[in-house]
């Protein structure tokens, strides 16, 4: 095999149609868009979201519920979690980079420790918050819960 005899597979190269350039090319005439209106003129794209004049979806769908713009969403990471990573890593202290290198949170997530599972280490936790029996049940095995 050398460069000058490489070439395409048989039949992967068509010719494009070439639309509106008469009527020889068998395209020519309206060239596939119909008669008149809109969609035969030059220029011419739909809007997102346009059913050909019917009321769109958006439009026949009423709006619904509230959105609060100001809540904050906390990963929730629980107890149990915080032990397997303290027995893997064999880690005293879990903080926001710990949690991050165990892949259990990304890095523009806020954290909040839940109480489910079972802690058995003493640990240092910083989180952005806890829940009030989570903090308790870290405070119980002389560990610290910090507020970051």
């Amino acid at each position: 095999m050398k460069l000058n005899n490489l070439k395409p597979a048989a039949g992967s190269l068509g010719r494009d149609r070439r639309r509106g350039r008469g009527e020889g090319s068998t395209r020519g005439g309206q060239s596939t868009r119909g008669q008149k209106g809109a969609q035969s003129r030059s220029g011419y794209s739909r809007r997102i979201g346009f059913e050909g004049g019917q009321m769109p979806i958006q439009r026949r769908i009423p709006k619904f519920g509230f959105v609060n713009h100001r809540r904050i969403e906390y990963k929730a990471v629980n107890l149990s979690v915080l032990q397997t990573i303290s027995e893997k890593y064999k880690l005293d202290v879990i903080n926001f980079d710990n949690l991050l290198k165990a892949g259990y949170i990304s890095k523009n997530d806020r954290v909040k420790i839940l109480s489910r599972g079972e802690l058995t280490a003493k640990l240092e936790v910083h989180a952005d918050a806890f829940s009030k029996t989570a903090k308790e049940k870290i405070e119980s095995l002389e560990g610290k819960a910090i507020i970051d």
